[in-house]
Parts: structure tokens; sequence; C-alpha cells
């Protein structure tokens, strides 16, 4: 099973390296590892996210652990350059690094290299040779904000290798009480239920949250939607539900930002009321529609919102929805959303929406849209629900705490 692991790791970096040549994506992957020098640490602690949206996850973890433990270098690897392009030069970390190949000979070198006193990895991210070298090396290894579902490959009878790697953890930090129960059915007891520390992170920014005065003065006192991290299925759809709504103010802020998408959705927009500029900073309150064509905007943007759709559940699943509900408003998306407790929670409470078509979207989007006590209502109900899940990064600390 080990080898088949090695040899998918190598044809996964050989089919990269060929995209590579007409991706920009795959291109940033190999060159960012191949052109990277790691610098001998002493003591380092070593944090590893899988991409931009578990960065935010962990983050108040780390804010944590920086303020804890001063004497300390902090190391971060990110596996996608969507995650390492945006936060290479972020001042919480003393190093930041694309996480190498998972070899054996390439996790040996990087874990030597950078001397780890332990290491915590953020929900999903489990490479084998990384994990049996911190094991080797009596190196702790922490995942948080853990989240398992039956399906998942290691509850499967293929999976011994995965399941391998899970013995390899010194503590799991799981989001939910299934979670706990299915380790706990392959023997795996070390595993204490904290819950989502994205939960933190977004209520921090809540409280706190930066302004942005130029989007003040475009909603000029006008009712908001805004479309986040959407796809070009989810912006079809806003499409339909702008030339219904003209009293309201539309913003659209793609997940993908490339050219030809904002190219696309410029003229997927009526054509005398869009505007897109990366600084906005030549907004008007006579512009209505606004597409957002820069990363690191949104979470900020939702402060000013009253309803909110969230792209990405009518391809692999939906991207989060959290932001916008620590904020108080209600969310709208798409039919993939089951894989997200917060999501089936929020459906469950009357404070998330999914849909399945157009005729959907118009009908739930115009109710919240029309019914102003309706909103508030479910409004109220979306930031309480964040606020009382907050926490799970103080049960995290306080188990670290007490082992180092």
């Amino acid at each position: 099973m080990l080898l088949l692991y090695n040899i998918g790791i190598l044809i996964y970096y050989k089919l990269l390296y060929i995209a590579a040549l007409f991706n920009n994506k795959a291109k940033l992957w190999i060159n960012g590892r191949k052109n990277q020098q790691v610098q001998p640490l002493i003591s380092s602690i070593w944090f590893h996210f899988a991409s931009l949206g578990e960065f935010e996850q962990g983050r108040p973890v780390l804010e944590k652990i920086r303020l804890l433990y001063p004497d300390n270098k902090i190391v971060l690897t990110f596996f996608s350059p969507s995650g390492y392009e945006v936060r290479k030069n972020t001042p919480l970390a003393d190093a930041v690094y694309y996480l190498p190949l998972d070899t054996a000979r390439n996790a040996r070198e990087f874990i030597k290299t950078i001397n780890p006193v332990m290491a915590i990895f953020t929900k999903y991210e489990y490479w084998y040779h990384f994990f049996d070298e911190l094991h080797q090396q009596h190196v702790p290894l922490y995942i948080i904000s853990a989240i398992f579902r039956p399906g998942q490959v290691f509850f499967k009878w293929h999976g011994g290798l995965h399941r391998k790697m899970l013995k390899l953890v010194t503590w799991f930090f799981v989001q939910d009480i299934p979670s706990k129960h299915l380790l706990h059915d392959r023997g795996i007891t070390n595993v204490t239920i904290s819950g989502d520390t994205r939960f933190d992170r977004v209520w921090a920014n809540a409280l706190q949250p930066k302004p942005i005065p130029e989007v003040e003065r475009f909603k000029n006192g006008q009712k908001l939607f805004i479309a986040g991290s959407t796809w070009p299925a989810d912006e079809k759809l806003i499409a339909s539900l702008i030339a219904l709504h003209p009293d309201w103010k539309f913003i659209i802020a793609p997940h993908e930002i490339g050219e030809d998408r904002i190219n696309g959705l410029i003229n997927l927009l009526p054509e005398q009321t869009t505007i897109t500029h990366s600084e906005i900073s030549y907004l008007t309150p006579y512009t209505s529609n606004l597409i957002i064509d820069n990363i690191g905007m949104l979470s900020s943007l939702y402060q000013y919102a009253d309803v909110v759709y969230i792209g990405g559940g009518f391809g692999a699943g939906i991207h989060n929805i959290l932001e916008a509900a620590a904020f108080g408003a209600p969310v709208i998306f798409g039919p993939n959303y089951e894989r997200f407790k917060e999501a089936r929670d929020l459906v469950e409470l009357n404070a998330g929406f999914s849909i399945n078509n157009q005729e959907e979207l118009l009908s739930t989007a115009g109710s919240l849209m029309s019914d102003e006590q309706f909103r508030h209502g479910c409004a109220a109900i979306a930031k309480k629900y964040v606020e009382e899940h907050i926490g799970a990064s103080d049960t995290i600390l306080d188990y670290i705490k007490a082992k180092h």
C-alpha cells in the first residue's frame, strides 16, 4: 500500500509538471517548491494549511501560540499557491514555505531543517511521510478542527495506509461528536471535541471589522446583496436576480479573479451599471453593481450585507458561510452543502437556505429581500448561532499549554 502511495505521489507531481506548461496555478505549485530554500531553525513551531481557507480557520490558534511561545520561531507551510501567494509575507510567521512533495527524503530533510517542537495541521491535510517522520522524531502532531465522515478513505476497506496515518497523530481536536465516534470505532481515543476554530476567527473579525469607506459610499443607505466566492453557475443565477430588484445594490466577489473570469462576469451583468476596480477608489453611489477583482476583501465586505449568497454549491461544495453569518446576514447557497455541518445547522434553524435552480433562488431571495421582519429574524438567528459556537481555540490551547 505504501508503494502505491509513493507511486501516486510521483505521478501527481509529473502531471502537475506537465500542467505547469499552460496553467499558472500549477506553474506556481511547481516553481514555488523548486526554488524555495528552507532556512535552519532551532525549536520552531510548525503550522501547515492546505490553502487560504484553512489558514483563516487555524489563525486563532496560530495567533495564540505566537503570544504563548514568543521564543519559538513560527513556520507556516501551504499545499496550495492560493494560500502561499496571499500569506507568504504574513507577520504571524517567521518563515513561510510551500509544503515539499511528500516523499520520505523530503520529509526527513524538511523536519530536520526546521527542527519543530510541535506540528499543528488544520482540518484535512494528511501526508504519510511527514507524519511518519514527526512520529519517529517524537515531535507531537496535533490536528485541529478535524472532521470525519463515514465515506472518507480512512474508513473504507482500502484505507489501511490512511488509518495508519491516523495512528501517527498525537491528538485530534474534532469539530463534532460523530467524528469522535468514528475515530473511537477504529480504536483511536486520543480525541477531544473542541469545535471548529473558524467560529473564533469569524467572530473576532465581526467584532472588529476593517471598514471600507468606498463600499459604504457605494451602498449609500440602500439594501445590499453580496454574492461571495461565486463560480459561473452561481453568477448566472445572480444575474437573473439583479433585474428584479433595481432598488437593491449588488456586489459579486468571484472565487477566481483571472482576466477571463472577470470579463465574462462583466458581460453577464448590465453593462451600464457595472464597475470593477482593484482598489475600488472611484465608486459613486450611482453605481448599482460592483465586481470585486481582488482577494482578501470579502470577509470585511460582509459587514455591509443585508443578504448573502455563497458560491460553490453547484460544484465541489459551498465556500465559507460563517464569515457572513457572523455579521448577522442570512445566507443562500446551492445544493451541495451536506458535508458542511454549519450549513446543515443554519438550514435547520431557518437562517440558511439551499436552492437548486433559478426559480428557487428568485423565490428565496425575494422573500428575504422584500420581507424586512423575516430578514431581520434570520439575521439574528445566524449571528447567535456563530456566537454560541466560539471557544474551540481556547480548548486547544489549554491542552497544548498543559503538555508544553
